[in-house]
Parts: C-alpha cells; sequence; structure tokens
C-alpha cells in the first residue's frame, strides 16, 4: 500500500489527532491529502516530530529502519525469543546465516529484536503502544503484519541507533578494481561484482573478524556502539590483507572498516550488527525511569506556593511604582544597564536572578516597555493601570502565563555571548525558540509525581528518556532555569507543582485553583511610636500602595514594617497629599491611635514643605521669607549651585530646575518645584507611563491544535481531496489544458452558474501569472470580483474577473 493511499484511507479522527500531534503540517493547510503526505514525508517535518518521541518509541522506529535493510534480516527471523537472543554464541551463529531479506517487516521480528535489548521486563504491552503512536503520527504505516517506515524518515535517521551504513553504502566511492582485489582477499572463488562479493562477505563477518589481531579487534569494540566513524590519517590507501601489519590497515584490508573520506572511516552495518550479537539496542527501558526525591504533604506545598505566588505579584506591582518614579535608562545597545540591575535587586529585596525575572516577566507581560525622553527609560505601560486593579488571581494567572509561554531567558542574564559581550537584562539576544517547550516538558515531569520535589538529576534523566533527540547542555541549563523560576513565580512550591500550576499547564482557569489559597489581604496598619507601621498580612493593592509612598520599607517578612520618616512624608507632599490629608488616611487605618511623634513629624515637614519654589531661569529660586533666602546664599554648600540674588525674595541658578530641586533638598530644605505660571508641579506617578503595547499572548492547546483549529483543516483536507480526485476536464477541452475562452463566454457562464447554482471548473491566473485551475460554487458576481466556495480549498474565496481565462461545465 502506497503511504499516500494509506493517508486517505485514515478516519477523521485519525487525521486530527496526526495534526494536532503535527501541527506544521497544516501550516499552511494543504490543498488535499496529497499534499498532506508530501509535506509529511519532508526532512524538516519527519525531524520535528522524531525530536517529541521517548527514548523507546525512538528504539522501536530505529529497530524497523535497520529491519528493512538487508544487513539485520538474517537474525530476524531467528530471534523470536528471548532465549535465542542472550547466548552470544548462538546470536553470532545467527549473524552468519544467510541473507534473506522478506518482503515486509512483521511486528513479531520488532518484538524480538526489542525485547532483547530491554534491560528489564517484557515488550509488551509498551511495543503496541509505541507502535500505535509512531502510526498516530504517520512516521509509520501498514498492519503488524507488513510495518514500513514512511517516505523520508530513513533519510533523517541516517545512522540509526548509532549503527554505520550498510556495506553497500560505505563503500559506493571506492574503485570497482579496489573492491575487486578486497573481495578476492576476503572470498576468494566466489562470483559476481566486486561490491556485490564484498557485501555477501561482510554478512559473516565472524571468520574475518577472528583473523585480526587483539588491537583491531580492540578498536572494533571502539566503535560498535556508536559513533560507528573514526578519523585516521590517509584512510583512502590501498592496503591488501598480505600486507596490513598495523591494526588499522588489517581492518581496512577485511572491509571491517571503511574509508568514507581522505581522513575518515566507518563501521559497515553488518559488521557492527555482528559485534552487538545481532542487537540493535542495549539496556533498553520500556518505561520511563522513576523520579527520585523527597515526598511533600500536597495541601503544604500549594500554600507555599499561593503565598509565593502572591509575593511575585505584589514584586511586579513595586517594581513598576518604582520604575514610575524613578525609571532606568534604555542602554543604547538596549537592554537594561548592571547597576541599575543590581539596584533593583536591592530595592525589591531579591537576588539579582529574581529581579531580572521579575523584570523580565514584566516585560513580556506588557506592563514596562522603553519609553520616555529622547535617551529613552525603562517605565509602566498604560496596561499596567489595567492589571493593577484586577484580582490578584487573575494579576498572577497573567504572569504566569506569559513566563510559561515567553521565549526570552531571564537565567541568561549577566553570561556572556558568543563576542564575549555581557548579556543584560531586556536585552534582544535573551531569546531562545526552545524555552517554552523545555519548562512545558519540566513541569510535565513534576506533573506526574504529585506531592514528590524530585531531585534535579532525576529530571534530567526523565527528559533524556522522553526526548533524546532534543538532549544538550543548553537543554540542561534551561530546565535548571525552569525549575528555579518555577519556585520563585509561585507555580511549584516545596519543589512540587502545585493545582493552579497543573492548572497552568493544562490550559485550565488557573485563577479559580489559586484564589482560594491566596491571603485575605488587610485594610489596616499597626502605628508604633517609633515612627514605624507593621502590617499584619499582605495589604489590600491600594493602601500598599499608599503606604509605600507615604512611608520607606524596612524588613519583609510575615509582617511588612515601614518606617515614617521626614524623606517619606515629603514624598507624599510632593505627589498633592496634604497634612490633613495623611493623618486621616492614617486614623482611617490604623488599629492603633496615631501616635504623637508622628504627627509631629508630618506638621512639621508640611510647614516648611513649598516655602521655596523653584523654576526655570534656567533655574530660579523663589521664597517669601529673605532671610530663608540668605541662609541658602550663606551655605558652603550652595556654592557649586552658582546661585546670584536678583531681588530680597528671588534668585537666580545656572543649573536645572529639577538638579535644583535635588540640590536644596540634600541640603536639608523642602522646596517644590512650580511651573511658569506659578503653580506648584505634583509629582503624579500615575502620569509616569508609556505607550508600549502588551504583546499578543495566544495560549496553545496542551494537546496541540486547538479542537476546532484541527477539525476545520481536516474537513477542509477532505474537501480538497475529493475534488483533487473527483477533477475531469470536459470533453470538448484540450487534453491537459484549463479551460479558456472569451471574456464575454467566461461572464456568461458565471452567470448561468450562479442562477442554476451548479459547480463550474475555470482556469485561474494566480499572483505571479501562473495558470491553475479550481473546482466552484459561484455566490455572485459584483465589483469585478467572483465570490465562490472553493472546493479545492475549502473555504470562500473572491476571484478577480479578468484572471478567469475560460469557464467549463462539469455535467
Amino acid at each position: 500500500m502506497e503511504f499516500t493511499e494509506w493517508i486517505r484511507g485514515r478516519t477523521d479522527e485519525q487525521l486530527r489527532a496526526l495534526v494536532s500531534a503535527r501541527p506544521e503540517l497544516i501550516t499552511p493547510v494543504p490543498a488535499h491529502l496529497e499534499g498532506l503526505a508530501v509535506r509529511a514525508g519532508s526532512p524538516s517535518a519527519i525531524g520535528r516530530a522524531l525530536d517529541r518521541l521517548d527514548r523507546f518509541t525512538l528504539a522501536v522506529l530505529e529497530t524497523l529502519a535497520v529491519l528493512e535493510t538487508p544487513a539485520v534480516v538474517e537474525t530476524s527471523t531467528d530471534l523470536e525469543t528471548p532465549a535465542a537472543v542472550e547466548p552470544r554464541a548462538t546470536a553470532r551463529a545467527q549473524a552468519d546465516k544467510p541473507d534473506v531479506r522478506p518482503k515486509s517487516v512483521t511486528k513479531a521480528a520488532l518484538r524480538a529484536l526489542v525485547g532483547g535489548a530491554l534491560a528489564a521486563g517484557k515488550p509488551e504491552p509498551a511495543l503496541s503502544a509505541a507502535i500505535d503512536h509512531l502510526r498516530d503520527l504517520a512516521l509509520v504505516y501498514g498492519p503488524d503484519s507488513a510495518l514500513a517506515l514512511a517516505p523520508g524518515v530513513r533519510k533523517v535517521l541516517d545512522d540509526p541507533a548509532g549503527l554505520g551504513p550498510p556495506a553497500v553504502e560505505a563503500f559506493r566511492h571506492h574503485a570497482p578494481e579496489q573492491l575487486a582485489e578486497m573481495a578476492d582477499d576476503i572470498a576468494p572463488g566466489t562470483t559476481g561484482s566486486g561490491k556485490e562479493r564484498l557485501a555477501a562477505a561482510l554478512a559473516r563477518p565472524g571468520k574475518l573478524i577472528e583473523e585480526v589481531s587483539p588491537e583491531a579487534r580492540a578498536a572494533l569494540d571502539q566503535l560498535t556502539w556508536g559513533p560507528a566513524t573514526g578519523r585516521v590519517p590517509n584512510a583512502r590507501r590501498e592496503v591488501r590483507v598480505a600486507s596490513a601489519r598495523s591494526p588499522i590497515d588489517q581492518l581496512l584490508a577485511r572491509g571491517l572498516l571503511a574509508a568514507t573520506g581522505e581522513e575518515s572511516v566507518a563501521l559497515p552495518r553488518e559488521v557492527g550488527l555482528y559485534l552487538r550479537n545481532g542487537l540493535v539496542h542495549r539496556d533498553l527501558y520500556a518505561v520511563p525511569p522513576a523520579l527520585e526525591g523527597a515526598a511533600r504533604d500536597q495541601k503544604l506545598a500549594d500554600r507555599t506556593a499561593a503565598g509565593q505566588a502572591f509575593t511575585f505579584v505584589r514584586t511586579v506591582e513595586e517594581l513598576c511604582e518604582r520604575w514610575s518614579a524613578e525609571p532606568p535608562g534604555v542602554l543604547r545597545t538596549g537592554g537594561l544597564g548592571v547597576r541599575d540591575l543590581k539596584r533593583t535587586a536591592t530595592e525589591l529585596d531579591v537576588p539579582e536572578w529574581a529581579a531580572a525575572l521579575t523584570v523580565e516577566v514584566a516585560h513580556a507581560a506588557g506592563l514596562i516597555a522603553a519609553g520616555g525622553n529622547v535617551d529613552g527609560e525603562w517605565l509602566p505601560t498604560t496596561g499596567y493601570d489595567l492589571w493593577r486593579v484586577r484580582p490578584t488571581a487573575d494579576r498572577w494567572a497573567a504572569l504566569a502565563i506569559t513566563w510559561l509561554h515567553t521565549d526570552r531567558v531571564p537565567g541568561l542574564v549577566g553570561e556572556r555571548d558568543d563576542r564575549d559581550r555581557p548579556l543584560n537584562a531586556l536585552h534582544t539576544e535573551l531569546r531562545r525558540s526552545s524555552a517554552p517547550g523545555v519548562r512545558s516538558a519540566a513541569l510535565g515531569v513534576l506533573a506526574s509525581a504529585p506531592g514528590l520535589a524530585p531531585t534535579r538529576e532525576s529530571v534530567f534523566d526523565r527528559l533524556a528518556w522522553e526526548q533524546p533527540r532534543r538532549r544538550g547542555p543548553l537543554r540542561e541549563q534551561l530546565t535548571e532555569f525552569a525549575l528555579r523560576e518555577a519556585e520563585q513565580v509561585g507555580v511549584t512550591g516545596l519543589g512540587v507543582l502545585s493545582g493552579h500550576g497543573r492548572a497552568l499547564l493544562s490550559g485550565e482557569d488557573t485563577a479559580s485553583v489559586l484564589a482560594p489559597l491566596l491571603p485575605e489581604p488587610v485594610d489596616h496598619v499597626l502605628l508604633q511610636a517609633d515612627l514605624t507601621a507593621v502590617a499584619p498580612g499582605p495589604l489590600t493593592s491600594e493602601l500598599n500602595r499608599w503606604m509605600t509612598l507615604a512611608a520607606d520599607i524596612e524588613s519583609k517578612g510575615g509582617a511588612t514594617v515601614y518606617r515614617f520618616g521626614e524623606g517619606s512624608v515629603r514624598r507624599a507632599l510632593d505627589a498633592g497629599q496634604g497634612a490633613e490629608e495623611l493623618l486621616a488616611m492614617l486614623e482611617r487605618h490604623s488599629a492603633t491611635p496615631v501616635p504623637q511623634a508622628l504627627s509631629y513629624l508630618i506638621a512639621d515637614v508640611a510647614r516648611r514643605h513649598g516655602r521655596i519654589r523653584v523654576g526655570t531661569a534656567s533655574a530660579y529660586i523663589r521664597c517669601d521669607d529673605p532671610a530663608l533666602l540668605d541662609q541658602i546664599t550663606a551655605d558652603r554648600r550652595a556654592a557649586a549651585l552658582r546661585l546670584r540674588r536678583l531681588a530680597p525674595t528671588v534668585i537666580a541658578s545656572r543649573s536645572s530646575r529639577a538638579a535644583l530641586v535635588d540640590a536644596l533638598r540634600a541640603m536639608g530644605y523642602a522646596p517644590v518645584a512650580e511651573s511658569l505660571d506659578g503653580d506648584v508641579i505634583i509629582s503624579e506617578l500615575d502620569r509616569r507611563r508609556t505607550e508600549g503595547l502588551p504583546p499578543a499572548r495566544s495560549v496553545p492547546s496542551p494537546n496541540g491544535l486547538d479542537a476546532e483549529v484541527t477539525a476545520a483543516a481536516v474537513r477542509a483536507l477532505r474537501a480538497g481531496d475529493a475534488a483533487h480526485l473527483t477533477r475531469r476536464e470536459p470533453a470538448d477541452a484540450p487534453s491537459g489544458q484549463i479551460p479558456r475562452g472569451p471574456a464575454t463566454a467566461t461572464i456568461s457562464a458565471l452567470q448561468e452558474a450562479i442562477r442554476q447554482g451548479v459547480r463550474v471548473w475555470i482556469g485561474y491566473l494566480d499572483s505571479q501569472g501562473n495558470a491553475t485551475s479550481r473546482i466552484l460554487e459561484p455566490a455572485r458576481m459584483e465589483g469585478g470580483y467572483l465570490t465562490a466556495y472553493d472546493e479545492t480549498r475549502a473555504a470562500v474565496h473572491r476571484f478577480a474577473l479578468h484572471r478567469i481565462t475560460g469557464v467549463s461545465d462539469l455535467s
């Protein structure tokens, strides 16, 4: 059965499973099932499908690939039971039997080889499940009695299971005369071409291997289980058996090694199979390795993760509020400066890697973006204000979904790129396309063991079994980052995947699972006589924002401690708060009376606040109290400001207004900035925003494409394939040509088809001028366009009338 016909014979449910597991096959949707089969056999599509296979399923596929070559056939029919595989002498004797290639590969032959390679257990039911899975992915087709690789799979696998190429391929670049001489040496008296005689001799290599020295045999042992290639100088030299002295010469002369290049050799597959006792793999496991780690109480892990989720949301909120007041600059090369990251980590009271994670997630979620002046600043976006007023569970869900699916890798911050340049936070070079897949795979491992905090090594081993073709240093590094970040974001708790983390991974409603576990916000603080306030729990969003403005955070933990000081009170006054408003807010939200010391502090700062006004001259200082200006001009610390007295109540300066305000505050005064109209400029933090647009965050289905998308794609494929198979040319049309005719006849034919509601066959020129044909069901014609249902593509399209070359009936 041909592969295309096998694809056509699949049910709609099986086709939906195929395109869901391999979404690249319908991006875009092929015109018909024949196109789907062709795309499924492309190297890139096969490579992606192979990358998704676990170690056992990949081993089954590799075994099938080897069985389809003559090299392994003589062992396959005799390895029906494990007893026939275990003894080394018996297996070698089987490998010396004549080469007879079967017409097809049976499941029994697969069971024999796979069963012999298992380190423990039996091949069933895992083998049947693996074959069914390979069929679902269209990597294998046919019944159990006649299994075959899909087109293109063998080429992508290249050297399956670390075996070298068959002898016929390994020696294809050798001259016929050289092959004849080698065949005369190792198979005298045989007939046929040199390549055929050499391949027949290597199908029974036992005697040849026994002839070589122990050193040569050791070289073979090194290549037995892969890789089956090596490098030797002058590999293409001609060596005869009689003159071979060195170990490599002995192997080359007997064909036990094949020169594949000037300095490269390969172990022929027949020889490798003999050395492997006729097996394709060894130490194979049909089930994934068990996870090792510490058992945790799941409810405790859920509560711990929920607490960290709440903390992460508040950390992101604090980051945006601080950057709204003091935004860091954008580096000329893009990204966030090292010093700014260190300062942010100190202010947020988190390690630098956690600060980088917070910054990256906030940026990926569209909460911060580059904006501001010409040089650029990192500012909160208008989307942050919308995010801030949402419930905490919804806010965390938005951040967690962004973290799971972003291709940016915060863990790389601080490392260096290929040019030895540092990688800064928010730098464009932090993107890694494999990062989302690694995060999902790592969380999938945790999801398979509820209540267990697995060790890092066991997670690595499980991922290596689940996706062996994707192993590598970068993948292990990304896995470490994923596990560490999952704990920081609140997806895991105590190393265990939480309930809301499981909902996040499966695409369910995360917020509804998390909400009952979050601590209930409190709307009051406890004011102390030492100018501190203690928050007995997480404050409401608005109260937390106000406290952060009017006081400085002194310590965090189960209860956050805030300290009021002259600077923090002045900050609140700069934001437009008055002394009476501050005291009223404290009285309303304090469970204890407002201490007298705090009332005096607020009154004293408010009394001095705004007496000095700073405007733009370059800058000027204005004050109704000349004595206060005399004090400023006499202060030695003001010498750098280059002040000049213009009037008893006005001083001019060459400094900017912002620099003058900062300098006076550093000297202990409480100035405020004023506009050209003399009005006080209030520092409204909400105004420091940029218009950065949040990225589109489409959440893919955990099982591949959305069910509605796959169903629509299969319907389009069926309709297109039916049109492709039933399309036939009218009797009056020349064979192999598309319909052509006068424009007036074309318009009349289309109008008649619309009136009768029948299908027509048209010729159409695409945008490149190429002639194509379509089967349409016309609906209406207006404005120079024909609107019709295109059966070839199973969709409604508009066709330009001037591009239609002709119309023919399908009756």
